[in-house]
This record gives C-alpha cells, sequence and structure tokens, in this order.
C-alpha cells in the first residue's frame, strides 16, 4: 500500500509499505478515506524535531478488518481515529484522561507490544485497542460532512480542550493565541461554550475571516507588549479571563501570559517547542491558573459529534486545501510556507 515516510527536515514522500494486518486480538484494520497534516506535524519537517518514519495522525476511514476481542464495532463501520490510541481501562481512561493513558499508543509508533504502528496519512492503518479508540459514525455519511468528521480525530478535540482547561463559561471575555487550524478550533469552541467575547490575535486577513466566522468578537494583530495594550483598548482598559495558546512557543506563552488579568486562567495546547518554560514567581504573584497539554480526544469526540452531524458547528472549515495523498510533498510545502491552514489528503 501506499503511505506517507518522512525522512527529516523537509522530505516527505510517498512509499510502498506493507499491507497492514491483524496482530492482536483488540486490533482493527481501517481504510482511509480522508487524512490531513497536523501542524505539530511540522516540527518534524522543518527539523525542529527529529522525526523518521511514517507519519500522520488524524484519520476517518472504514472498518475493514477486526480482531476477535473487538465486540462493539463491525466490518464496514466508518469511524473516527483519534490521534492517540488508549486502552480505556488504566487510571487515566477511567477519569477521562485518554491521552495521557498507561498503555497509550500513537501513529507512527510502537504499540503495547512493541509492533509498529504505521502513520494515518497512507490508504490502510492497523489501529491497536480498536474497541477503545475508534468511535462509529452512524451512517450513511455525507460526503460533505467528512471535513468536519475529520477535525473531531485531533484538531477541534484539541481547540476544545484549551477552552475547557480554562474553564470558558457563558459570559466570559476569551484571547486565543494562534491562528492554525488549532486556534481556529479553540475560537469555535470558546463560541460553543457561551464566551461572550472572543479575541482571535491573527495577522493573516485569510484566517482572521475564518476566526469571525466561527465568532471572534475582535481582531488583534499586535504582539509583545503592544498586544496587552491593544486587548486593554479593546476592553476599556481591562484583560482577558481567559486565554488560549494554541502555537507552543515562549513567544506564544509570553502573549498568553501578557493578556491574561489577574486571577484568569490559561489553557495550552500548542505542542511545546524548546524554550516554553513557565514563571512560577509570575503565575504565584498574578493567581493565574495554567491547564492544558495533550487533548484526550477519545473522551471529547462523543460530546462534540452531534454538533457536527446537526450541523451546529463546522470545524472542517479549517480545511482550505485538498490534494491527493500521492501530493502529500505539497501538502507539507503549503502548511510549512502559510499558503495553507490545513491540508485535506485523499488516498
Amino acid at each position: 500500500m501506499r503511505a506517507a515516510v518522512i525522512h527529516g527536515a523537509r522530505s516527505v514522500q510517498i512509499e510502498e509499505r506493507p499491507e497492514p494486518r491483524i496482530q492482536g486480538p483488540r486490533d482493527a484494520v481501517v481504510r482511509v478515506v480522508a487524512a490531513c497534516v497536523c501542524g505539530s506535524d511540522l516540527w518534524g519537517y522543518r527539523g525542529v524535531r527529529h522525526s523518521e518514519g511514517p507519519i500522520g495522525h488524524e484519520l476517518v476511514g472504514v472498518v475493514e478488518q477486526l480482531g476477535d476481542d473487538v465486540t462493539d464495532i463491525a466490518v464496514g463501520d466508518f469511524v473516527i481515529a483519534p490521534f492517540s490510541l488508549s486502552d480505556g481501562s488504566c487510571q487515566a481512561c477511567r477519569h477521562g484522561m485518554s491521552a495521557a493513558c498507561d498503555h497509550a499508543t500513537f501513529f507512527g509508533g510502537k504499540d503495547a507490544e512493541g509492533e509498529r504502528v504505521d502513520g494515518a496519512q497512507g490508504e490502510r492503518v492497523r489501529i491497536p485497542f480498536a474497541d477503545s479508540s475508534l468511535v462509529v459514525v452512524p451512517g450513511p455519511i455525507d460526503e460533505e460532512l467528512i471535513p468536519h468528521l475529520l477535525t473531531l480525530a485531533d484538531v477541534m478535540s484539541t481547540g476544545h480542550h484549551a477552552a475547557v482547561s480554562a474553564g470558558v463559561g457563558p459570559g466570559d471575555v476569551v484571547a486565543v493565541v494562534g491562528d492554525g487550524a488549532v486556534g481556529l478550533c479553540a475560537v469555535l469552541a470558546a463560541h460553543r461554550l457561551g464566551a461572550s467575547r472572543i479575541i482571535a490575535m491573527s495577522r493573516n486577513p485569510t484566517r482572521q475571516a475564518q476566526a469571525t466566522r466561527f465568532g471572534a468578537t475582535d481582531i488583534v494583530e499586535e504582539r509583545g507588549d503592544e498586544a496587552r495594550g491593544a486587548v486593554q483598548a479593546l476592553l476599556d482598559g481591562d484583560l482577558v479571563d481567559a486565554v488560549l495558546e494554541c502555537v507552543g512557543t515562549k513567544e506564544s506563552m509570553a502573549q498568553a501570559l501578557a493578556v491574561v488579568r489577574g486571577g484568569g486562567r490559561v489553557g495550552y495546547v500548542g505542542v511545546p517547542a524548546e524554550g516554553t518554560e513557565l514563571k512560577v514567581q509570575q503565575l504565584f504573584s498574578r493567581n493565574v491558573s495554567v491547564s492544558g497539554g495533550m487533548a484526550p480526544a477519545r473522551d471529547y469526540i462523543p460530546t462534540l459529534l452531534p454538533d457536527v452531524l446537526d450541523g451546529t458547528i463546522r470545524p472542517g472549515e479549517v480545511f482550505d486545501l485538498e490534494l491527493p495523498l500521492d501530493e502529500v510533498a505539497e501538502a507539507y510545502a503549503a502548511m510549512d510556507e502559510r499558503r495553507a491552514i490545513k491540508v485535506l489528503l485523499k488516498p
């Protein structure tokens, strides 16, 4: 089968890989209907982190094979595969934090038995912990729904995690740092949870427009100290109740802390880059809470799925470029160069 493989900085290509097969009783083999490139994939693509091997961790598809112990999923089911695969029974899973599963398996890595799991950017993939990870979507599936369903595998669930971690609720004033797919989904999540005012921090007109469609009430282009002043100018001298940090750099976290009020909350979901250490004294002196991390997408999908199915939210609008799998190199280049917000790949 064909699948995307990364060979270090700016080297992603399609290669022939062995067809996946059932290797354990809780496995499934899923035919990929749609996959995509994530902003976190770009850390390896840019050489910020070493990355080599099968790549991609977001997919929706159709179940083709099942292990003997999988009982709640059937061959032919349309499923969403969250970006982290979890056993569903460890302490973290029992407390709704599947991303922190004691036996978590990730696409492109190895499962609990040490067997390789292919990346999601391919024609098929073996899914360990299928029974506790995959979410079945009741059919029939309208083709128009596929991009929206695909966001639940990662970016919409991650944006939601930022908002939940920051305690966003009705009437809150919220700022979102980051205008990639996760940041835009965080705007949508804050709007869904009832925020009264949402400030999107973006300098890109296309992304500003999408943020507005998702519920942003204001746009701030400034950075650093100027951003704080711009927020105060919008809010009659006040700062925001909550900030959703969706980038993962030292600068983005500094911006988040600069615009949140004393006693406010920061929800962070940006995959951390080097140098993102927090200054505890700064948090202590202003009573600012910081919470977040890797989103438990498997736990959020059932909450968000009904709103996608009935059209209440349309997070798939973050996809502004669709390419065939064979053009995966262009997909990465387009996102790296910010010519696309998020690229959908069709095998």
